[in-house]
């Protein structure tokens, strides 16, 4: 086939070349006409030839015709064959893309041949405007590659030539023509000459003016100010996708191939650095890096910045004084260890790689102040891991002691009574464990003691020789740390660590409850001297007593865990640095080893120290955990009264204590087995959950599987109350779902009925069988009620009745009992009668020990009622809570003896019992045992409590109380009461700002003008930890002294100032050290750093001010909005940050004003008036340009503040923007710059809705559609035509692709010619309507006559003004 192909195309065209040829050589000058029949008798040959080839031979063919082509050598003999395939190409006969694809793809068309060069240039020129827009940008690749290949030097006589190239180029790109999309060419050109690359010179400013014309659209695609915008790492926001980096470069993920400004290709060191220097901040790096912890990759930058990090802490030692108070640097080095630990350990970064460059970073700085801290930090991870790996590994840590201990004598031994001298001996330490690793490793490397650390090496010699080791310095500590890879001599002062807090075996203790005794053992360790273990010697301690645990465990040993152990256990835990053996090894080992072995009392102990101790625990470890709790809910032993009851309180804390943001990404997770995280039987519980969820802002359509399984488990239905504070969702499911409720005239009747039977019964087996039978309704209560009303005493059978039903079924009753004392109290005719009632209740609880105080009012908090009803429960709630001394008394007792600071007490355990002795908690009926007549002699078997009692158990239901009262406006006082006498309980709340913060921030709507309630509220739980509280941790100093005084007639409204001094305290602007707020250990704070107590603390007393949220609002966006003499020009983008973040995680009417200015904004005459007086508007917009040449105006502020606070806001706020753009911006944009300023308002935030809201992003598209279709009907011309179409490209072809196609097309076909013309490759409108080929046939050079080809046209104005 291809012998025959080519010999008959060589008799075609031989034949017309030769003949061609013997015109010339007869000197005889051809016509026009004889030319032309030349070209129509060789296209006529050839047409015929065409017609019998296969389609897959088309292409083979005209290779071959270009390859026949550039064979010859005569020019006119080269121009005439052109001239064949342009007319073969104008008669439809060939394909212009194979032609020009195959024109320009051949290897023979090469720079040097000039005239070949220009000609197939020239023809390509001509026919390119057949081809499609795709076909055309693969040529532009084409030609931009072939003219890479001209040499920078050539001669000048050639260059005329050359051009031929780049007037295919210019037409390519000249967008009247429009043969592509411009974004199309713009992306070719930036693969080809990336950012900073020079084009080629022939092309001259040809492409740079290109690339210049997208500038707009990328600004239009750019977050304002983003580089220095931060988050607070642990905040809800910055698990999005706003902060991830290019794990290799640190840059911003820019999506397109389009001239961002410089700065945000930059790397972006600074936002990763200060997100590394919070603590509690190693997963927001992951997920900003995309780090995985099961794949172990290596990342420089990452290392970069850890060894940076650590410069900074040894240039801020140098001006430290002191180095153990708790201050900054304190804090500093702390963090940094566990941050090197785990970056380390996990091979994210290369310890010897960090070593060397520590030491090229530090050379010649004499930075030796903070040497000894440095080594501590290299000490915890050499120790740790020197047995596992290469001894090269950690030798170039001597290059780095040479460095920085330059002594030639030796260094005197530090004062080991502190706890920095383990620092000081940390240099000795490590060259201890690189010793021992050569020795076991026979290696050559062996490196003698440097004199300098003489003394200390013979100090640690000698005190190993010392058998007895006292625990009151740091002898242990420094014996641990230097030898803890060297069994021989660890085994010594580990031992007294152990033997220290497991107490000796002789020595027994008893515990609250009877029949309980413990290990005598009751001081734990000091947080001083844990702090002075290095990881390697805390692993080894957190192992030894979880070993000893599980044996404990599996040998039923009836003697508890010694006080000591359990508390310092719980301080190890604190650590994250010991994660996998500490939190990790607790839940998914010791806990399941515990349950297996049935070790009840242990297990309890666990429960008690997860409740009470624990702080910052993973939240997927707290979902794991409560599963756990779930499952052990449902096996028979736990069916005892102390096992259920602390099972069921421990899985209240952990339900209420989600953080809003934990609770979509963690319930995720269960979505598919929903049954796991919800309790099958205790309604309470899953209405503690649902609580949670309504708290928990994101709720979507995910949770109906959650709410459809804890209806089937416990049917049950809401107050319409509390229903009205639900989110939307919520609500309507549980419209939808409405559980039929007994009515109280049937609850009443089968009491009665049951307490006649209990009346009739004579047989006391049988009776016992009635009330106690499973499926016998959960009346027993009400009875027992009833006989307490009507004759003062219970008799025996009832104690009997109560014990057989047992801790899991008697939860119904106490539900039945909440619901029938309602009714109860109801009908009561008062004064006397309501006494009986109230005393009869009381007994209940407190002398007959029938219900716990806090189940029962648990139980009356979750109840649904309505009305007067509703207020009937809560007025019994108060009463029991206040009217009886007895709860009052056990809260000041407790609040007034104890402090919430566990880790610095040595004294708690006595404390503990000197307050259980005082106010004994009985969990078996033990009062109701000796009232009977005869009494029973009861001796129950207690599990052991270390840390629990009544007032703590009652915190988390104390939280749901003040919710349910808040919901109801008529028991505002009573709640102020409850505030007045049991607030002070709060000092041991585990999180009472977050508390705060979620109140005040859920029921928003509710306090809006409850002004004295919400200051009652910030006031009780704020006062109640003044004590402990450094002054000034909360609340300003402005806000204490004039908004904490309630004044009806003058209400206290803030001045500017004060909201330019409260946003100033947010770390960003509050500069590095000493901030605003007093250093704490942030390990046992309820925040994880600074930045997250700091937004908190702002936005509770925002909440808190008696001052509408809209004015709150718009008092915090003039903080930059105005000129404020507080904020110092150079640092506005940093104040815009803060705004940010506080704005968003303030509710709705705080940050809703941002859409009034940007509305504003829309309307004002700079964005209104249609004519060029206002300037370019992408100078105008672009705000930091802008800002440092001092010509900025309100619209560009605007515009930067409003890209802060959407960069910092969820999902769930940025899914506001849709119906704000469609119903409020939409009518008001009628000219080009309102366009361009929505574009470049809302084209920034594209990237986060495709990622997390596709819904939306598709809603946006569209409505950039509509406006532009306003602005095109409206305005008599368009100047900025080629921006927004770019801009438009950009959105297709980067987010929505064809999924708006159909709505988009309906308003393109609407649009002017130029505009449809350049927005016709979206909808390809040239295949769809004829009248739209009018406006191509510009472009469209596939006419018979060549001559007729647009040549690009230098308009005198813009060349893209358009008329309509």
């Amino acid at each position: 086939m291809a012998v025959s192909m080519e010999s008959q195309l060589q008799s075609i065209f031989e034949d017309v070349v030769v003949v061609e040829c013997g015109f010339v050589c007869s000197m005889f000058m051809d016509t026009a006409e004889s030319e032309r029949m030349k070209l129509v008798s060789c296209l006529g040959a050839f047409r015929q030839y065409w017609s019998t080839l296969p389609q897959e031979s088309h292409e083979q063919c005209v290779q071959w015709i270009v390859r026949f082509i550039h064979g010859q050598h005569s020019p006119k003999r080269i121009s005439f064959l052109y001239d064949c395939l342009a007319m073969a190409v104008e008669t439809s006969l060939l394909p212009p893309r194979m032609v020009c694809q195959t024109l320009v793809s051949s290897d023979t068309l090469e720079w040097d041949r000039t005239q070949l060069w220009s000609l197939t240039f020239k023809l390509i020129r001509k026919i390119i405007g057949g081809v499609d827009y795709k076909g055309v940008r693969d040529l532009l690749k084409a030609v931009l590659d072939k003219i890479q290949t001209i040499p920078n030097f050539v001669s000048s006589a050639v260059v005329q030539q050359l051009l031929a190239a780049r007037e295919v180029v210019e037409y390519i790109l000249d967008r009247n023509a429009c043969l592509l999309p411009a974004y199309f060419a713009v992306t070719e050109i930036r693969k080809l000459y990336p950012e900073g690359a020079l084009s080629h010179w022939l092309l001259g400013s040809l492409i740079s003016d290109f690339v210049d014309s997208f500038r707009p659209t990328a600004r239009i695609n750019s977050i304002c100010g983003r580089c220095s915008l931060l988050p607070v790492v642990n905040n809800s926001g910055a698990i999005c996708n706003s902060w991830k980096l290019d794990p290799t470069t640190l840059r911003f993920p820019l999506r397109g191939m389009l001239p961002y400004d410089k700065d945000l290709f930059d790397p972006q060191t600074g936002l990763l650095r200060y997100v590394l220097e919070q603590p509690y901040s190693r997963d927001m790096v992951c997920n900003m890096l995309g780090l995985n912890k099961q794949h172990k990759q290596r990342c420089p930058v990452l290392e970069d910045q850890l060894v940076d990090l650590v410069v900074y802490a040894m240039e801020r030692s140098e001006t430290e004084e002191q180095f153990d108070d708790g201050g900054t640097s304190q804090l500093l080095w702390q963090h940094l260890s566990s941050q090197l630990i785990f970056f380390v350990l996990f091979q994210f970064a290369s310890f010897p790689h960090m070593v060397l460059s520590l030491h090229q970073k530090l050379a010649g700085r004499g930075l030796i102040k903070g040497r000894d801290h440095l080594m501590w930090v290299l000490l915890q991870f050499i120790s740790g891991s020197i047995q596992k790996n290469a001894l090269a590994d950690f030798l170039p840590v001597m290059k780095l002691f040479d460095l920085l201990y330059p002594e030639k004598e030796c260094i005197p031994v530090p004062d080991i009574n502190k706890p920095q001298s383990t620092h000081a001996f940390a240099m000795t330490c490590i060259w201890i464990h690189l010793n021992r690793k050569a020795q076991s490793d026979n290696s050559k490397l062996q490196i003698p003691i440097p004199h300098s650390l003489k003394l200390h090496h013979e100090f640690l010699q000698q005190s190993l020789r010392n058998k007895s080791l006292p625990m009151t310095d740091y002898k242990i500590a420094l014996l641990c740390n230097a030898y803890s890879t060297n069994s021989e001599c660890f085994t010594l002062p580990m031992g007294v660590l152990v033997e220290t807090i497991y107490g000796n075996g002789s020595m027994r203790i008893t515990l609250p409850g009877t029949n309980c005794m413990a290990s005598g053992s009751v001081t734990p360790l000091p947080m001083n001297l844990l702090d002075s273990l290095t990881v390697h010697a805390k692993m080894s301690l957190i192992h030894s007593i979880a070993t000893r645990v599980i044996k404990l465990a599996h040998a039923k040993s009836s003697l508890a865990l010694a006080p000591a152990l359990v508390e310092t256990y719980s301080r190890l835990l604190v650590y994250m640095e010991i994660e996998s053996l500490g939190i990790k090894g607790f839940i998914s080992q010791l806990l399941p080893n515990v349950f297996k072995s049935h070790a009840w009392g242990i297990l309890h102990t666990l429960l008690e120290m997860f409740s009470y101790r624990m702080h910052h625990i993973q939240p997927h470890y707290r979902v794991q955990l409560l599963s756990h709790l779930h499952s052990l809910a449902a096996v028979p032993q736990t069916n005892q009264n102390q096992l259920h009851l602390c099972v069921e309180s421990t899985a209240l804390r952990l339900i209420t204590a989600l953080g809003s943001s934990e609770v979509q990404p963690q319930f995720t997770r269960f979505l598919s087995d929903p049954k796991t995280v919800l309790s099958a039987e205790s309604e309470e519980l899953n209405r503690a959950l649902i609580l949670t969820l309504a708290r928990a802002t994101h709720v979507t359509d995910f949770f109906t599987d959650i709410l459809q399984t804890i209806m089937n488990f416990t049917p049950h239905n809401w107050a319409s109350h509390t229903l009205s504070c639900f989110p939307a969702p919520l609500q309507a499911f549980f419209k939808q779902n409405n559980v039929p409720q007994e009515s109280r005239f049937n609850l009443k009747k089968n009491v009665e009925e049951e307490y006649r039977k209990w009346k009739s019964m004579t047989n006391e087996n049988d009776i016992i069988t009635h009330f106690s039978m499973q499926g016998s309704p959960p009346l027993f209560l009400c009875l027992l009620w009833k006989m307490l009303l009507e004759t003062d005493h219970i008799n025996q059978i009832g104690f009997r009745v109560l014990e057989r039903i047992g801790a899991r079924a008697l939860v119904a009753h106490v539900r039945t009992f909440a619901d029938f004392l309602v009714y109860e109290f109801s009908t009561s005719a008062g004064g006397q009668q309501l006494n009986k009632c109230i005393e009869i209740l009381n007994d209940m609880v407190w002398k007959y020990n029938i219900v716990t105080l806090d189940r029962l009012i648990l139980c009356l908090a979750m109840r649904s009622h309505e009305g007067n009803e509703a207020q009937v429960c809560y007025f019994i709630i108060q009463l029991l809570l206040l009217k009886p001394n007895d709860f009052r008394n056990r809260v000041s007792d407790f609040v007034k003896e104890n402090a919430p600071e566990h880790w610095l007490q040595s004294d708690w355990h006595t404390k503990h019992m000197s307050y259980h002795k005082k106010y004994p908690e009985k969990l078996y009926f033990e009062g109701l045992a000796e009232q009977v007549n005869p009494p029973v002699q009861l001796q129950p078997q207690y599990l052991p409590i270390y840390f629990g009692n009544v007032c703590l158990r009652f915190l988390p239901v104390f939280d749901i109380v003040i919710h349910r009262f808040l919901e109801l406006l008529p028991v505002s006082k009573s709640l102020e009461t409850l505030l007045d006498h049991l607030g002070g309980l709060y000092k041991f709340h585990d999180r009472p700002v977050t508390y705060l913060y979620n109140t005040l921030h859920y029921y928003e709507r509710h306090l809006r003008d409850r002004t004295n309630l919400k200051r009652k509220l910030v006031h009780a739980i704020m006062s109640s930890l003044k004590d402990n509280r450094t002054p000034g941790w909360c609340l300003s100093e402005t806000y204490l002294k004039f908004g904490m005084n309630p004044r009806e007639d003058n209400v206290w409204v803030p001045d500017d100032t004060y909201y330019c001094k409260l946003i100033g305290r947010l770390p960003p602007m509050a500069g590095k050290s000493p901030g605003p707020f007093p250093n704490c250990d942030w390990r046992f704070n309820e925040f994880p750093n600074p930045a997250a107590h700091a937004l908190h603390v702002t936005c509770v007393e925002l909440m808190a001010l008696a001052v509408p949220g809209k004015d709150v609002g718009n008092a915090l966006l003039n903080v930059v909005l105005k000129s404020q003499p507080m904020v110092p020009r150079e640092n506005i983008t940093a104040w815009m940050n803060a705004i940010g973040l506080v704005i968003t995680a303030l509710p709705e009417p705080y940050w809703i004003v941002l859409h009034d200015r940007i509305v504003s904004v829309l309307s004002s005459p700079v964005l209104t008036s249609e004519t060029d007086t206002v300037g370019y508007p992408f100078q105008l917009l672009d705000f930091t340009a802008c800002h440092q040449s001092y010509s900025e105006m309100y619209c560009s502020y605007v515009l930067a503040l409003a890209h802060a606070v959407w960069h910092h806001s969820s999902i769930g706020q940025l899914s506001l923007i849709p119906k704000f753009l469609s119903e409020v911006l939409k009518p008001i944009v009628k000219t080009e710059f309102q366009l361009l300023y929505v574009y470049h308002l809302v084209g920034p935030f594209l990237q986060r809705f495709q990622q997390e809201r596709t819904r939306c992003m598709l809603e946006i598209g569209v409505a950039f559609y509509e406006m532009l279709q306003a602005v095109d009907q409206h305005c008599s011309h368009l100047s900025y035509t080629d921006p927004i179409c770019d801009f438009l490209y950009h959105v297709k072809y980067m987010f929505t692709g064809d999924s708006v196609k159909d709505q988009v097309e309906k308003i393109i076909c609407t649009l002017r010619p130029a505009v449809k013309l350049r927005l016709r490759f979206i909808t390809h409108i040239s295949k769809m309507e004829p009248g739209a080929s009018a406006a191509t046939n510009a472009t469209n050079a596939a006419q018979p006559n060549p001559v007729s080809s647009p040549i690009p046209q230098n308009n005198p104005g813009p060349s893209n003004v358009t008329q309509r």
